[in-house]
């Protein structure tokens, strides 16, 4: 009996949380899908309810699109550049060597860093008029490129930027999960003459589903999510050729004022992030392998 309400107490310090997350999660997102069947122009109190209308709008959108490819790019591309360097970087740092403390610091000391004001700092790289990079071409005399003027080049630009800001994030899972691998594998493998390629592909790999699950997932939901360094760097443009689903969805709601439609696209941005995620999460589950 005592134990009975003493787990009763317990349960009462899941309250004030619940109340948080109904308040701040999923009444927003209730009154979101609301939202998204009407033409609301976001500040006017008038406003009627369209059906689908704006639903079926996502699918003719051409801006929607672009920003839908772009996104996928953001997502994939940051989440493969991330998780490949990222466990270079984990199992040159898993050796010991002197220093190697700092490296992990100099490594990680971007993530740290907020990801607008990382846009800003790498604005100042890009920019054409006494832009960094354009002053040193100037040095070898090359003329200056306008280097966020292209949307494909700029896509590809803040994908990189994206990359290697958050590539630490995947370098300490990776350091976890290969300092959790029992070292008895590598010392039974080599007593049987294999190479260290080898070892790592037929070892270390398989042992580390677990943490490129976490580390693939996590890259991917904030790929697909990239805003911040978008807005620094290009606002979308030119035109909408850079734009993310996320940036358009601001776009949309402040520059449009069309909140209706860009609450329907921020519902479909949310499926298709959740989509995207849970499969990925299946297909490495399916890849585990347990020590």
């Amino acid at each position: 009996m005592m134990k009975k309400r003493n787990k009763n107490i317990i349960n009462l310090f899941y309250v004030p949380a619940l109340i948080l997350f109904s308040v701040f999660v999923i009444y927003p997102f209730i009154e979101g899908i609301r939202i998204s069947f009407t033409n609301w122009n976001g500040y006017s109190q008038n406003y009627t309810y369209v059906g689908v209308k704006n639903y079926i709008q996502l699918f003719q959108d051409k801006n929607v699109r672009t920003a839908l490819i772009n996104t996928l790019i953001y997502g994939v591309g940051s989440t493969f550049l991330q998780n490949v360097i990222g466990l270079l970087y984990a199992v040159f740092l898993d050796s010991k060597f002197r220093g190697r403390m700092l490296v992990r610091t100099i490594i990680y000391l971007p993530v740290m860093i907020a990801p607008l004001v990382m846009g800003y700092i790498m604005y100042f790289l890009v920019q054409y008029d006494n832009g960094a990079i354009n002053d040193i071409l100037a040095v070898f005399g090359r003329q200056p490129v306008d280097w966020m003027n292209n949307g494909s080049r700029a896509v590809i630009i803040m994908t990189l930027i994206n990359s290697l800001q958050f590539v630490g994030i995947s370098m300490v899972i990776y350091m976890a999960g290969l300092q959790g691998i029992p070292g008895v594998y590598y010392e039974a493998a080599a007593i049987d003459g294999v190479s260290g390629f080898q070892a790592f592909r037929s070892i270390t790999l398989p042992l580390l589903t677990p943490a490129i699950t976490s580390a693939v997932v996590i890259n991917l939901i904030g790929g697909l999510k990239l805003f911040d360094i978008i807005m620094a760097l290009t606002m979308g443009g030119p035109g909408y050729s850079s734009h993310s689903l996320s940036t358009l969805i601001t776009n949309q709601y402040f520059r449009a004022q069309n909140a209706g439609y860009s609450a329907a696209m921020g519902i479909g941005t949310f499926l298709l992030i959740m989509f995207i995620s849970n499969v990925t999460m299946r297909y490495f589950d399916k890849k585990e392998v347990y020590s």
